[in-house]
């Protein structure tokens, strides 16, 4: 594929907007049907103070965006009180029907880069864990590194953009309190500036337990009455780990998981 990545313009925000919109609408945990809040969250944080606009790229196949990435600033707090400057990402959107053709590494390695260039020690995210470390995220406990409230696991995941660039650096990790503060009724109007969109009713995750043998069954009782996207904050590596789940049990996951237009595990 063709890609030209670049930064974005301001007269690209709506485009933006509405490719975040459609690239998570589908994105709900939860069995409830709601709104996709991704964009609004796009716009905001435009806004906020720790918004690095020189790290916010697009990428265009054949003029057209089908994706994009944006990064704010987050820190590292030691024991002693110092803080250390990170990045995180986010949102990373690609267009649903380009999914699958490196758009979104393609936007981070690029991005990586450039963060490095402009004096960056390192990016940590909350994601996919089986995902992201194909290009290159350890979990961040490896570095010593917890979330605000001192807790550790498998989707929190850290990335240093060079050799040695944690070294001494270790303690809690604050984001910008904009990626929390999006309320249902300020989601549900600033989506009126977008093409009516049919609420997606999520696969519930009884879908996959009911393939599964008892013993991975009980398992996997956490995940009753959630959607299956669930599964995403699961790494395959964890739920192996677990009584009762076998490589049996994991090659299903995965056949129901790309049954329904998702993709789970190691590949």
């Amino acid at each position: 594929m063709n890609l030209h990545l670049r930064t974005e313009h301001p007269d690209d925000h709506y485009t933006v907007e509405s490719v975040t919109r459609d690239a998570h609408w589908t994105g709900n945990w939860d069995m409830e049907p709601s709104i996709c809040d991704t964009h609004l969250l796009v716009h905001r944080l435009r806004l906020c103070p720790s918004y690095v606009p020189e790290l916010h790229y697009v990428a265009e196949h054949e003029g057209k965006i089908v994706g994009h990435i944006m990064y704010c600033t987050s820190k590292i707090v030691d024991d002693s009180g110092v803080s250390h400057e990170m990045l995180t990402f986010g949102p990373l959107s690609v267009l649903p029907e380009y999914k699958g053709q490196g758009i979104g590494k393609a936007l981070m390695r690029h991005t990586f880069g450039v963060a490095c260039e402009l004096g960056y020690r390192g990016v940590l995210i909350f994601g996919h864990p089986d995902y992201y470390p194909r290009v290159g995220f350890r979990r961040a406990a490896e570095f010593g590194i917890t979330d605000s409230g001192g807790a550790s696991y498998d989707p929190f995941m850290a990335l240093p953009l060079y050799e040695g660039a944690f070294d001494g650096i270790s303690g809690r990790y604050f984001i910008d309190p904009a990626y929390e503060d999006l309320s249902y009724e300020d989601v549900v109007a600033f989506d009126k500036k977008f093409p009516h969109k049919d609420l997606h009713v999520p696969v519930p995750a009884v879908v996959l337990l009911e393939r599964l043998a008892p013993p991975a069954q009980k398992a996997l009782e956490d995940i009753r009455g959630k959607s299956l996207m669930i599964m995403q904050t699961k790494s395959e590596s964890a739920v192996l780990a677990i009584d009762g789940i076998d490589d049996v049990s994991i090659g299903i996951i995965k056949d129901v998981m790309r049954e329904n237009g998702q993709v789970w595990g190691i590949c």
